[in-house]
């Protein structure tokens, strides 16, 4: 995205930090940069491109971190790929995996596959807006 002057709130400014997110999620990691941090990264990059696509349709959304939720709010004539849908898996990153815990660690892997999922849904985000006659 350009350094356009974005009204705050828009469809683009919810872009603008979807494309941050995935920057921050697509960093390279080392023995200080926690895998759980990128994935929540992918997560809310994710979450960010999908609010766009609500705010950009007039649809209010409730305050979650739920992707299938938000998915789920997605106007009729919008209609996700099943690699956008499977992006709901990165529901979990946003929260259970953020903070210390009893829990499995994230897998240079399952890294790779939450970037990859965030991004297409970023793009995919990113045409749907371009595509509109009124963002």
């Amino acid at each position: 995205m350009s350094n356009e002057e974005i009204e705050p709130g828009s469809p683009k400014d919810w872009l603008r930090h979807a494309f941050s997110d995935l920057e921050l999620a697509h960093i390279a990691p080392n023995e200080k940069i926690l895998l759980e941090d990128l994935c929540f990264h992918a997560q809310q990059a994710s979450e960010k491109a999908l609010k766009a696509v609500l705010v950009a349709n007039g649809i209010p959304y409730p305050k979650t971190h739920n992707i299938r939720t938000l998915l789920e709010l997605l106007p009729q004539d919008v209609t996700p790929s099943q690699e956008i849908q499977g992006a709901s898996i990165l529901t979990d990153y946003a929260v259970i995996s953020r903070y210390p815990g009893d829990f499995e660690p994230v897998t240079e892997d399952e890294h790779q596959e939450a970037f990859r999922l965030a991004e297409a849904v970023v793009k995919w985000a990113e045409g749907i807006i371009k595509g509109m006659k009124r963002v």
